[in-house]
């Protein structure tokens, strides 16, 4: 009964493992869209990009909204989907843009919303 007790311990270590590397992407490159591609898609998202790098294969952007407020984009490098979004709001800002389906707002619709995570 001892000897099992590590070898259980072993296998959810490396369970757990495999279930915190999904954030990366597998896009072959050669299906990626091009880096001007993604800042243009990050403009049409009303994203002025500051900075755009490549992390865990897949695209970052950072830049700002139309507010000023400092957004995170981690964009899929070959369908250029939103697979997160971060946005740090100014303690004054709106966060209607971003919460769809809000009447009067111009929030995204729900097929094209991303999780929002406010800090």
């Amino acid at each position: 009964m001892k000897s099992f007790l590590p070898v259980v311990a072993a296998i959810a270590l490396a369970v757990s493992g495999v279930a915190l590397a999904d954030d990366d992407c597998h896009a072959p490159m050669s299906e990626w869209q091009s880096r001007e591609a993604v800042a243009t898609h990050a403009a049409a998202l009303g994203i002025r990009t500051e900075r755009l790098r490549i992390d865990d294969g897949c695209y970052e952007v950072r830049g700002r909204d139309s507010d000023g407020n400092p957004v995170e984009l981690l964009l899929d490098p070959a369908s250029l989907a939103v697979l997160r979004l971060k946005v740090r709001f100014h303690s004054q800002a709106g966060v209607a843009r971003y919460l769809p389906g809000v009447p009067g707002t111009t929030g995204a619709s729900p097929e094209q919303a991303a999780p929002v995570e406010r800090r």
